[in-house]
């Protein structure tokens, strides 16, 4: 939840200082090499090291780096370029910290298990993505954005506190060198595995153009709603925690691929619909359904991969998926606030949903072994599924 302060306090304060689209945009320019480098070989280290000690260490470098944040809002005249350092950092450290965590769930968890596990972190993580943002609109907003640093820190704290009590998870009998040649080991896998491809071309594709995030505090002083800005960010988080809520059909229905397909086609028709109306209660239903649409895909792809992936490539595997789930919102940035600097807002939020639901067509059609992935039959799936099963029964 602190995260999400800073999340707001990032943009909005950049909005503050320049009132430019592509100043705003260019966040996501800044973040997306560190982004790329460290969440390639983050994925590394979550196979070559302790990950619950990777997770530690990189929470605490977020705590030095929102730390800086609010001692610059303190300042009289805030420096812009140290917003831009803060954002790259940000991204080179969360590339270090998620493989390790996301790689952590499939070991402690029974394999017909992690569809509903994988919900149950959706739901945690949701609490505070709704709650965080929309708190953070109301107290930016109203006190500054010094109070929404302050929090994050204030969280950062509290995170490490906790984290200290979560067991080792040392890595996989057949450790993984931390070295340039396990890398290219962990990406051979990815592209031989087709149906793992079409997961993360079709999130690349929704999120890089149909994320309008960079947009939502210029859409806010567009509607005449500035009191609004954090449920611009929280609405696709509530359809979000409706699906999650409700995810248990997630167990029965078997054609992963087709769902993910059909879900990323859906949000970018309800982007689409959320440009076409200047009405805000209406632009924010159909943010909140682009982001149950969103959150379906989220759901399919992650069983999809902790189903059918191997531990001994998880961390890796994790650090492609980093990127394909944080790369495109972060292009979508830029891609969003330089059309609508050089069109309009509506137009870059409309065109943007469009060519979401061209270029996903086209990749459904081009990839038919991730189209027809199906849990029951797929080959890596089986494989893990009789892994998992024999090691239950050493267990017991």
């Amino acid at each position: 939840m602190g995260s999400m302060f800073t999340y707001v306090a990032l943009p909005f304060q950049i909005k503050i200082l320049t009132n430019s689209y592509l100043a705003v945009g260019l966040m996501g320019a800044v973040e997306l090499i560190p982004l790329i480098i460290f969440g390639l070989y983050g994925g590394v280290l979550a196979d070559s090291v302790d990950r619950k000690k990777m997770v530690w260490a990189s929470e605490f470098l977020a705590l030095v780096i929102s730390s800086l944040l609010l001692m610059n809002a303190t300042l009289h005249k805030p420096h812009l370029i140290l917003l831009y350092i803060c954002a790259g950092l940000f991204a080179a450290v969360d590339g270090l910290q998620r493989p390790s965590m996301d790689a952590i769930l499939p070991r402690i968890v029974s394999h017909e298990d992690l569809p509903n596990a994988t919900a149950l972190m959706s739901l945690r993580s949701q609490f505070g993505v709704i709650s965080g943002p929309a708190l953070a609109g109301i107290l930016i907003s109203t006190v500054g954005v010094q109070a929404g640093f302050l929090v994050d820190v204030i969280s950062y704290v509290l995170s490490l506190l906790l984290l200290w009590r979560v067991s080792s998870f040392p890595p996989h009998e057949e450790k993984t060198e931390p070295a340039f040649k396990s890398l290219v080991g962990g990406i051979k896998y990815a592209a031989s595995r087709k149906d793992l491809m079409g997961t993360y071309v079709v999130d690349l594709i929704a999120m890089f153009f149909a994320m309008p995030n960079a947009l939502f505090p210029f859409w806010a002083d567009q509607l005449h709603a500035r009191w609004a800005l954090g449920f611009f960010y929280a609405a696709g988080t509530v359809g979000s925690i409706l699906v999650t809520l409700t995810s248990q059909w997630i167990n029965r229905y078997s054609h992963h691929g087709r769902a993910v397909i059909f879900a990323a086609l859906g949000w970018g028709a309800a982007i689409s619909m959320a440009g076409t109306t200047n009405h805000l209660w209406v632009v924010l239903f159909f943010l909140a359904v682009a982001g149950g649409a969103d959150m379906v895909s989220a759901l399919f792809r992650s069983a999809i991969w902790n189903q059918s992936i191997p531990d001994e490539f998880r961390g890796r595997l994790a650090g492609i998926q980093l990127l394909s789930y944080s790369v495109g919102p972060l292009g979508g940035q830029m891609r969003s606030g330089s059309v609508a600097a050089w069109t309009t807002l509506r137009t870059s939020v409309i065109s943007g949903g469009l060519l979401c639901i061209g270029f996903v067509s086209m990749a459904s059609a081009v990839l038919p072994k991730f189209r027809t992935y199906d849990v029951r039959t797929n080959e890596f799936a089986v494989k893990q599924r009789e892994i998992k099963a024999l090691e239950n029964l050493e267990e017991n």
